[in-house]
């Protein structure tokens, strides 16, 4: 069951392409040529991205390396213990808004540790799959057009965080049957 459902799964991205590139055709569209024009109209894109991602990125790696994270979790830990969060999890949480290649990382470090049927694993899951890369996606779309001041997204967006890591833990505790 799991073998024809991956199967099926590897055709999508193909068969997109081909669909693609059969409505173009139909169109009479040079998709060269348009792929062409795409990509140079992309390259001042990433430049003006690539400096606020490599300063975000080198950040974390700061924070990460420095012992702050460690710290900072195991002073949240009992906090975040009092309203039902597994200390595993407080990691998760925190490099969450910053990346989400860390946080998949570190969902699956839940899943190695605690286990993937257990509450750490279900609430993990809950939380990755509701939350967003909050400080990732203002560094990029704020990024592209050259905003420098982003007024009360960032606030906003944390705000948002916050409420749906309450949601996420509330509907967990609902939820999760073991």
């Amino acid at each position: 069951m799991v073998q024809g459902c991956r199967k099926k799964m590897q055709l999508i991205l193909p068969l997109l392409i081909l669909v693609l590139l059969t409505a173009a055709l139909f169109r009479n569209v040079p998709v060269y040529d348009a792929f062409i024009r795409g990509a140079k109209k992309a390259l001042p894109l990433i430049l003006n991205v690539l400096p606020c991602l490599c300063a975000m990125l080198c950040a974390i790696s700061v924070f990460r390396a420095s012992g702050a994270l460690e710290i900072f979790t195991r002073l949240l830990s009992p906090v975040f213990g009092l309203v039902g969060i597994p200390d595993e999890l407080i990691t998760l949480i925190l490099l969450r808004p910053f990346s989400g290649s860390a946080a998949i990382a570190l969902l699956k470090d839940v899943f190695d540790t605690a286990g993937a049927d257990t509450y750490a694993g279900y609430l993990a899951s809950v939380i990755v799959g509701s939350s967003e890369t909050i400080f990732y996606t203002v560094a990029v779309y704020f990024g592209s057009v050259g905003i420098k001041k982003t007024r009360h997204a960032i606030p906003a967006a944390i705000v948002s965080g916050i409420v749906g890591l309450i949601f996420s833990v509330i509907l967990s505790l609902l939820t999760y049957t073991p």
